[in-house]
């Protein structure tokens, strides 16, 4: 008797030391919210790309050839624009991602776009060249060798080309020059910007922050933010605060969306999107949702058309079930979701692509 006590005792602690399963559908913090202030930043630059197989610009594009003249001039070199054979240069617009917290000395990747009448960047090497942020200030240098996604088809389809010839990347191939200040120590609260704003989310978020902190530590400003005071017990480690409640689990809500490409014919909806009693009949194919009469039958009308029953309280995918079942084509249920929509029996907003 006492050993089956002993074991009780033992199960029990297990069962209070076990973690917590998430609930259905939870997500991380960190992945449904952003702290607040803590963002990349564009950056932007024009430049020269030099030693093209003479898949440069030509000579409509007269700015290349300007910039080709300021260049040589800074390096001491007197050009004038009837010497200058523009066909291995190519200017390019470089943009750049500056990452959140990004040191002096950091590499980061660039992409390179054609400005001018280039047909390829291909073997082509970027001249040294400022990333500029909106605030004019610059924040990287950019240079090195481009790589393009495209190629040329040899042999007998040569000429043919894949991808596009114009626009490359450097891997790592800008170096930040400048900091963008972003100071988290000392800090008495920090806020959680919620990447789809829904109320219903943002007190969810509240509550599990409350919870772990053990107080009414967070609020729900509105339906977009969120706003976490810094315990004591945090001081001098808002790092680690954060780093404690991102990986936080919160089951996340919002409205009831379906999804329409009439382009490829995708459809695109959530299980629990609901259809309120419809009757819908679509060339030989007669659709009703909802109790039916008993007289009813499987086979309707004298045209030889089909009737699909859903029967009861209907979610849109037990619809979409016995439409499929039927044959039915997808450009054919975008026509009969957009009518159920028109009508005022889908329970869910209808996004047209």
């Amino acid at each position: 008797m006492q050993r089956v006590q002993v074991l009780m005792v033992i199960l029990l602690m297990g069962s209070l030391l076990w973690p917590a399963a998430p609930p259905a559908g939870a997500a991380r913090i960190k992945d449904l919210a952003q702290v607040a202030g803590v963002r990349a930043n564009q950056l932007v630059g024009y430049g020269l790309v030099v030693g093209l197989d003479g898949t440069g610009d030509g000579k409509q594009a007269v700015f290349t050839g300007q910039s080709l003249r300021n260049v040589l001039r800074n390096m001491g070199i007197a050009v004038s624009g009837q010497e200058l054979n523009v066909k291995n240069v190519a200017s390019v617009m470089i943009t750049a991602e500056l990452p959140s917290f990004a040191k002096v000395g950091q590499k980061i990747d660039v992409v390179l776009s054609s400005l001018g009448d280039a047909s390829s960047l291909k073997g082509g090497t970027l001249i040294p060249t400022p990333l500029k942020g909106l605030d004019g200030r610059v924040y990287a240098l950019a240079q090195g060798p481009v790589s393009i996604g495209g190629f040329e088809v040899p042999g007998q389809t040569a000429g043919r080309q894949r991808n596009h010839l114009t626009v490359a990347r450097i891997p790592n191939g800008a170096t930040v020059e400048r900091e963008v200040g972003l100071t988290l120590a000392g800090r008495d609260s920090f806020s959680f910007t919620l990447a789809r704003p829904d109320f219903t989310t943002a007190r969810r978020m509240a509550r599990v922050i409350n919870d772990f902190l053990g107080g009414p530590f967070a609020r729900a400003m509105d339906g977009g933010t969120v706003e976490v005071r810094v315990p004591d017990s945090y001081r001098n480690d808002e790092v680690g605060l954060l780093a404690d409640l991102e990986s936080l689990d919160v089951a996340p809500d919002g409205v009831a969306r379906v999804v329409l490409d009439e382009r490829t014919g995708t459809v695109v909806m959530g299980e629990e999107v609901s259809v309120a009693p419809v009757a819908l009949a679509h060339g030989d194919l007669s659709l009703q949702v909802g109790k039916l009469p008993a007289e009813v039958r499987d086979q309707a009308g004298t045209d030889g058309g089909r009737l699909v029953k859903v029967v009861g309280s209907a979610t849109l995918g037990e619809v979409v079930r016995a439409l499929n079942a039927m044959g039915v084509a997808p450009r054919d249920l975008i026509a009969i979701l957009q009518a159920v929509k028109a009508a005022g029996a889908l329970h869910a907003d209808l996004e047209i692509m």
